[in-house]
């Protein structure tokens, strides 16, 4: 197992980021049709893409500093998955599962017109990739999983559970910034600018004045229906496609996980076909890729050494 550990270290505070340019796809499910937008940094005509895809309860925009910092060789496209962000809610709420998600996907990559790209996934993001990477004919070449694999601590998806979907506002929107950075204090210690740069696309403001998450509550569904046959069944699935994935895979873990054990990364590892492993330090679940250390390790991983 190759393994390496990265130091959690806050950054100072940085120039904003060039705005990215918004865009949107038209997807469809088994009961209509729904749109996913996604956020697109560097030149359109790159052929290089790399997809950038977040968390449950997050958005594309976690993604706003490695877009700009991989710009330079990358087309960087970052989707809010369906029920979050700008995208659309779906009117059946048992949708929110990784294969609507990875269909979704498939539809936003016959939009950008390539044959095969890279894809950075945290948590959520990383298990839509795994999937899509290990299917046949799989467009992706390269797959980085942030703080993710075919196994879930139990414990940690109890800690979801208990605020995933909850009806809570806020009377300002630092209230929220500040809410939302408690429910992820684990990614790190971030500095108060930092939690609102990624924290401020996660809300908005209702007509009553009051600032609600942008997410669809509803996204808890699938937590409460999921029995434990079909949650044993899922991870046996994952497995055997993690196992099929064909090209470079890429495994970073926050040193604190709760989500993501050691065991799991050396048996990730040990199953994969080209699999290396790299620790983060002072982190839990999960690396939030905003310290230039961090965004480095993706770097080296995508492009090679600066």
């Amino acid at each position: 197992m190759s393994e390496s550990n990265v130091a959690a270290v806050s950054s100072p505070a940085k120039a904003p980021t060039p705005a990215p340019r918004e865009r949107e796809v038209l997807c469809a499910s088994p009961v209509g049709l729904h749109r996913m937008a996604y956020c697109e940094w560097g030149d359109p005509d790159n052929p290089r893409v790399l997809v950038c895809v977040h968390g449950l309860t997050r958005s594309g925009r976690d993604f706003d500093r490695v877009a700009a910092a991989l710009s330079d060789v990358y087309r960087v496209v970052c989707p809010d998955v369906v029920g979050r962000g700008r995208s659309a809610w779906l009117s059946d709420p048992s949708r929110y599962v990784v294969p609507q998600y990875v269909a979704d996907m498939v539809t936003l990559i016959a939009r950008l017109n390539v044959e095969t790209l890279d894809w950075f996934g945290t948590s959520m993001g990383g298990l839509i990739g795994m999937t899509l990477a290990g299917l046949p004919d799989s467009p992706v070449r390269k797959l980085l999983v942030n703080d993710i694999g075919p196994h879930i601590e139990p414990e940690a998806l109890v800690r979801i559970g208990s605020y995933v979907g909850q009806d809570v506002t806020f009377a300002t929107r630092e209230a929220g910034i500040a809410h939302a950075a408690a429910l992820a204090a684990s990614f790190g210690p971030l500095t108060p600018e930092e939690w609102a740069e990624i924290n401020s696309p996660l809300l908005r403001q209702r007509d009553d004045g009051a600032w609600v998450f942008r997410y669809d509550p509803a996204i808890a569904v699938p937590f409460g229906t999921t029995t434990p046959e079909a949650a044993s069944a899922g991870e046996a699935a994952l497995w055997n496609l993690f196992a099929r994935i064909e090209g470079p895979v890429l495994v970073t873990r926050g040193a604190e996980s709760d989500l993501l054990s050691r065991e799991t990364v050396s048996r990730m590892v040990e199953r994969g076909r080209d699999v290396q492993a790299v620790e983060m330090v002072g982190v839990g679940h999960a690396p939030a890729f905003l310290d230039p250390a961090q965004i480095a390790v993706a770097r080296r991983f995508f492009v090679g050494a600066s």
